[in-house]
């Protein structure tokens, strides 16, 4: 992979939380299997939002677009949460 200059492109060197430093980062416990600390990882991943950041960031999101997902997640939380009210 080229790049120009002498630095990677940003979005291969930051996390979720912005901090080019900050990786996620797991160690295996003594017996443990390997599938089982990679489970953990994914986990934790998961929770961080690492993944669904990067997926956010393949192409740029006109404003406008994003205005409108925000808005179709709030329609749905609302929906939820009304549905539910009564139990």
């Amino acid at each position: 992979m080229a790049w120009q200059g002498n630095r990677a492109p940003a979005h291969l060197w930051t996390s979720a939380r912005g901090s080019e430093n900050e990786l996620t980062e797991i160690r295996l416990k003594k017996g443990e299997s390997v599938e089982k600390a990679l489970r953990r990882l994914k986990k934790r991943i998961d929770r961080e939002g690492t993944l669904k950041e990067v997926r956010n960031h393949r192409h740029f999101e006109k404003p406008s677009e994003k205005k409108r997902r925000k808005m179709k997640v709030a329609r749905f939380s609302a929906m939820l949460s009304a549905r539910y009210a009564d139990l």
